[in-house]
């Protein structure tokens, strides 16, 4: 699908536990300007319900999992993130909503820009206007 990609994180550790690493300019494909996480979210709400213009997102579940039901608006897909050095890339206008959070989920989003109202696609059918 076109707009997303699936990244790994280096990660390096031993019988003490793991680290994972995500590293500036040379391994991101934007500088990040935000950062936020989403938590205590319950099982089957479904969150996002929106696409971005311009912004490009970094997507990971540090703890916990979630699936990404992700449309480009010729098709769907759903993407499961349950492993702390797994990434979702998300550039360009996709809609996105996510949902079956397990009870630890955490999401971490990685951000291109600034908050920006007027990124925001906030209904489905202009999002499919837009996209032709």
């Amino acid at each position: 699908m076109q707009g997303i990609k699936l990244l790994s994180f280096s990660t390096f550790g031993d019988e003490n536990g793991l680290l994972s690493v995500i590293e500036g300019a040379e391994k991101l494909p934007f500088e990040i300007k935000r950062v936020y996480y989403i938590y205590n979210t319950k099982k089957d709400f479904i969150r996002g319900k929106h696409a971005h213009r311009k912004l490009q997102q970094i997507l990971f579940c540090p703890k916990g999992s979630c699936d990404f039901i992700l449309d480009d608006g010729r098709e769907r897909q759903t993407v499961r993130l349950d492993r702390p050095d797994k990434g979702l890339y998300i550039c360009g206008p996709v809609w996105r909503e996510f949902t079956n959070f397990s009870p630890d989920c955490v999401v971490m989003v990685l951000a291109s820009e600034k908050y920006d109202e007027t990124d925001y696609i906030r209904d489905y059918e202009d999002f499919l206007k837009e996209k032709r």
